[in-house]
């Protein structure tokens, strides 16, 4: 009956909107248009060299790293220094953006891991991007740079020991019910097999999504240029490996765990998209419906107000790798205050709509509300602290 109801309401809302919907307004027309341009940009940018090797990733934490390892090092009985200090620096390894992190965040989370960890890692994967630090302190001042990666190491860990504190009851219900009965300590391959298959999977997803660099010289032009024979090198290695030390349940059962994370998670992604494109239009255009000068206006000095609107922006603005810099560039120019630009940059990049539905898939409505929450506050007292010392 409650499928049923659903399927109806989405019937209902389908109608109502082909029914009403003015499409004979240019705003609403351009509006749409520029939310499946934005789609087909996600799609073609996004999806083959990044999500898919992340799902990829996830599939192989579901089968191959044990309960029990999760649980040593990430789980509510590890020690709370390691479990922090790992998961608030692993974005510096995975030049990730918000959408991309949470295969892996869903993978490591449903095998064990404590809230807190979880969602230092979930925080940590796009915002302590190593690339986006290096782009932010040449384009917009080392001083911008650094802020940004100390306050997002800061904000990982604080983040995520809040969520763990607001939440114990039901993590500790979640520990006891699900993760620490008969836990799997078995293991089929020895630690250094275990190391070097799933670093040559995340050395992948690195090189598959490396960008290409602004200048046409330096270090991240060169590795830009031989990029795919190191992908191709990589997965001939992969494919080595899989033969060797898999037999073929394993492969099957992990291509089947890869597909239900797709499964989950795209659908939702896709539709965060669609409306995020719909209201804000792609990076760099004025094609949404909230035109671009509306938001230069209020995000002007360093008020509360300013550095507010630019942390919830930030947080459900979709931000592609790397783009957050170019954006901010021509925002700073038109009057953007300093401390909202870094209130943006530590809300944006970890968040997004499209990030938040699928968030909410995997820990439900309240602790999603309060990880928006979170990072939107936090942002927002960084960007005032940030612009009173940098006026």
């Amino acid at each position: 009956m409650k499928e049923e109801r659903k399927i109806f309401l989405i019937i209902v809302a389908v109608f109502l909107a082909a029914y009403y919907i003015p499409f004979e307004n240019p705003l609403v027309g351009s509006s749409i248009l520029e939310a499946f341009h934005m789609l087909q940009e996600y799609a073609r940018e996004h999806v083959l060299f990044c999500l898919v090797p992340a799902f990829f990733i996830a599939g192989a934490i579901s089968n191959f790293i044990t309960q029990g390892s999760v649980l040593k090092y990430f789980g509510a009985g590890a020690k709370k220094w390691l479990a922090y200090s790992v998961a608030s620096v692993s974005g510096t390894i995975l030049a990730v953006c918000s959408c991309t992190v949470l295969p892996l965040f869903a993978g490591i989370y449903k095998k064990g891991a404590g809230l807190g960890p979880a969602v230092a890692f979930l925080y940590s994967g796009p915002a302590i991007n190593v690339l986006a630090i290096i782009l932010t302190a040449r384009v917009l001042g080392w001083q911008l740079g650094l802020a940004r990666a100390i306050g997002a190491v800061i904000f990982a860990v604080v983040i995520g020991l809040c969520m763990a504190f607001l939440f114990r009851g039901e993590e500790q219900e979640r520990m006891n019910s699900s993760f620490n009965q008969g836990v799997d300590t078995s293991e089929k391959r020895t630690p250094g097999q275990s190391l070097l298959y799933f670093a040559t999977l995340v050395l992948i997803l690195v090189f598959a999504a490396w960008g290409k660099p602004a200048e046409t010289a330096g270090f991240w032009y060169a590795v830009y240029e031989i990029k795919w024979f190191v992908v191709v090198a990589l997965l001939i290695f992969l494919a080595f490996m899989l033969v060797k030390w898999f037999d073929s349940g394993e492969r099957i059962s992990w291509v089947e765990s890869t597909w239900s994370f797709a499964k989950q998670i795209l659908p939702l992604l896709f539709a965060g998209v669609l409306i995020a494109g719909l209201l804000m239009g792609r990076p760099g255009s004025d094609a949404g419906l909230i035109p671009a000068r509306y938001i230069e206006v209020v995000v002007g000095g360093n008020s509360l107000q300013a550095n507010l609107v630019a942390s919830v922006l930030g947080a459900f603005m979709y931000f592609a790798t790397l783009t957050e810099v170019p954006i901010l560039q021509g925002l700073l120019g038109l009057g953007m205050g300093q401390g909202p630009a870094l209130a943006l940059l530590l809300a944006g990049p970890a968040l997004s709509l499209p990030n938040m539905l699928v968030i909410r898939s995997v820990l439900g409505t309240k602790m999603t509300a309060a990880f928006v929450v979170l990072v939107v506050v936090m942002a927002t007292l960084a960007g005032l602290i940030y612009g009173a010392i940098a006026s």
